[in-house]
């Protein structure tokens, strides 16, 4: 009668042994809407030099596979894949899913000179991790993008902004932003990019739900 008790743990075996097996492929080498109640960036007068840079950021469509210089690098990306795994798998049960969520995350918050914890920590606050989440301001995705920043640095379709990969390249791609602006402090720029600047709950938030996803290697 305890058999069945067990299967969860061998499914969660299963899957991080899907997960190790699946990114040992990769290359050596560095590379219905659901309502959501966070706020959204405030749209404000860009330099053209900061919009062209913004631009080319998001035009950039190298597809979102991490490549790394040494093995030891790449031990270390499969060690986190496996335990955010784990940590997600109550929020994403799809396997496939649940991976290449994770695989795009580490892509693009390093490819924007950010901490996966961070970026992770401001997904569940913005959107619970929720695809097509929308906020009663109109912020949309997993990063909760205003839709006017397809306008300004894209191509106008914020219908894209429901796409996986878009929304978090534009997510990570305007909290660096905001992060350069703000000269590092980090605080104000959470603030910023939630359209609550100099008030405490959101980047509190944040930061606390980034704990739970700082990954000791």
């Amino acid at each position: 009668m305890t058999a069945p008790a067990a299967r969860p743990c061998r499914d969660a075996f299963l899957d991080r042994r899907k997960v190790l097996q699946r990114a040992l492929a990769l290359p050596i080498s560095l590379s219905f809407h659901e309502h959501a109640s966070a706020g959204g960036q405030l749209e404000e007068p860009l330099a053209d030099s900061v919009r062209s840079a913004l631009s080319s950021a998001i035009a950039n469509s190298a597809p979102p596979v991490p490549h790394f210089s040494s093995t030891e690098a790449r031990l270390a990306y499969l060690r986190w894949l496996s335990a955010m795994s784990d940590r997600l798998y109550p929020r994403k049960k799809d396997f496939t899913e649940r991976t290449e969520f994770l695989q795009t995350i580490w892509y693009e918050s390093k490819r924007a000179g950010l901490e996966p914890s961070l970026v992770l920590g401001l997904v569940q606050v913005e959107s619970a991790f929720r695809k097509y989440a929308v906020s009663s301001v109109g912020a949309r995705g997993y990063m909760q993008v205003m839709p006017f920043w397809t306008r300004v640095i894209g191509d106008g379709d914020a219908g894209k902004l429901f796409h996986m990969q878009t929304n978090l390249r534009f997510g990570c791609v305007i909290l660096r932003h905001y992060l350069d602006r703000e000269r590092g402090d980090l605080f104000m720029t959470l603030g910023r990019y939630n359209g609550s600047r100099g008030k405490p709950q959101y980047p509190n938030a944040v930061l606390g739900a980034q704990k739970r996803w700082v990954f000791a290697a």
